[in-house]
């Protein structure tokens, strides 16, 4: 496509069922969506001017829904992707530069001749941009020079997985400009796993990206991690008479990294008693038989974290079989165990400390939803986000009930997204 053809799309009924999928089945979801489509094509043209070749890209962010920290020790999660995305209007320039320009950001360019981790670039987009080139070439897919413009609605630091958006989108845009979108959605997220892993700086897990690429709910099994098994679960949330609730409690993340790292440290010490290196290549039952002896080595918490991991592990594949039955109160039910197992035995929802904004927000959570619903820590926990499954009708109440002990702004009510990773036209 021209800039003239991307405007033509936009105001097309074609884009506008696409829309409805993607952002909401209503005129205003529809309308919003054009106008923010039409600016970042408006930023496009004002960047790098007209030309034939357009494409338009979305990636949506994600949102954990079972397997709390489990993934670390080869588990199994349940992922979803949201409403809120990554989109781009790209085309191929003809040489060997990339150019990204993402909105609020300064730009970003690299060659594609040099394909190393380069050390000024750690913790920077353009290790991304790199890192995602290199991966792919050495996978034997074509690459070239191509000029961006992004722009995100993912929250970032709630949890939503701003980064692993941004990722898999450099690896749709690549693909689709250059190999006819040839690559599967799991191979898509093992890239930009690894441009983060190797190029960014950031040992992060597949889940993130795995869900981003995929769409709708998707259960991951991490027993061989080199060989993941991620399947889409066939759900349609969109009429379950539920809404999907994330709330930012706004706590200081600082100098939490040493409590992160204790529950990966202290679930494999367990492991590490019966010779093995992760908690998956353990039994429940030896845990429970030997919990009087691992105590007195380990400490309670580490049996505790343990005893979390093994029955969070099992929920995860019962949450998906009930979703594919249509199970949606047993569903919740899940999410709720999952959640109090998140409380008192993973114990990641509370910090030392007076500031409990996460058990608070969970407690005034259970609370509004009096057995209705469910609410759970949302991702890594200790000072991060919570996530709730409301009752369609009390979404506006909840939200305004959250806003008012956060701030405003603080929850954010979404939905599970259908389409994974893809090129609008």
């Amino acid at each position: 496509m021209n800039i003239k053809e991307c405007y033509a799309y936009l105001n097309s009924a074609e884009f506008e069922a696409l829309a409805r999928r993607i952002y909401g089945d209503s005129a205003a979801a529809v309308e919003a969506a054009r106008e923010r489509w039409t600016c970042a094509v408006d930023n496009f043209k004002a960047l790098y001017g007209d030309r034939d070749g357009i494409m338009l890209f979305s990636t949506p962010g994600r949102t954990e829904i079972g397997g709390n920290h489990t993934d670390h020790n080869n588990g199994r999660v349940l992922a979803a992707a949201v409403n809120l995305d990554t989109i781009a209007v790209a085309a191929p320039n003809g040489t060997g530069e990339v150019n990204v320009k993402s909105e609020g950001f300064p730009a970003d360019g690299i060659s594609i001749d040099y394909m190393a981790p380069c050390k000024d670039e750690k913790f920077t987009s353009k290790a991304l941009i790199r890192g995602v080139a290199a991966k792919m070439e050495s996978l034997g897919y074509s690459i070239g020079g191509f000029d961006a413009y992004t722009t995100s609605k993912v929250l970032k630091g709630s949890g939503l997985s701003s980064s692993a958006a941004f990722e898999v989108l450099l690896v749709t845009i690549y693909d689709h400009l250059f190999n006819k979108g040839e690559i599967s959605p799991l191979l898509a997220a093992q890239i930009a796993q690894y441009a983060e892993n190797v190029f960014f700086g950031k040992p992060c897990g597949l889940m993130d990206q795995t869900a981003c690429a995929y769409g709708g709910f998707v259960a991951i099994d991490f027993a061989d991690l080199a060989k993941p098994v991620a399947e889409p679960v066939d759900f349609d949330f969109a009429h379950s008479g539920y809404g999907l609730v994330i709330t930012d409690t706004r706590g200081d993340h600082a100098n939490l990294n040493d409590e992160y790292a204790a529950i990966r440290t202290e679930m494999q010490a367990i492991a590490g008693h019966y010779g093995k290196n992760v908690l998956r290549e353990c039994s429940k039952a030896d845990v429970l038989r030997d919990a009087g002896s691992l105590r007195k080595e380990y400490g309670d918490r580490a049996v505790l974290r343990a005893m979390h991991f093994f029955n969070d592990n099992d929920r995860v594949s019962a949450q998906r079989a009930l979703l594919a039955e249509g199970d949606m109160q047993g569903f919740l039910n899940l999410v709720n165990a999952s959640g109090n197992s998140s409380w008192t035995m993973l114990q990641n929802c509370f910090i030392p400390g007076p500031e409990q904004g996460v058990t608070l927000g969970l407690a005034v959570s259970k609370d509004f939803l009096n057995g209705e619903g469910a609410c759970r820590v949302h991702g890594g926990g200790f000072a991060g986000t919570i996530q709730a499954f409301v009752p369609d009708d009390k979404v506006d109440a909840y939200c305004a009930v959250m806003n008012a002990l956060f701030g405003e702004g603080a929850a954010h009510a979404l939905f599970i997204r259908p389409l994974g990773t893809i090129r609008l036209a």
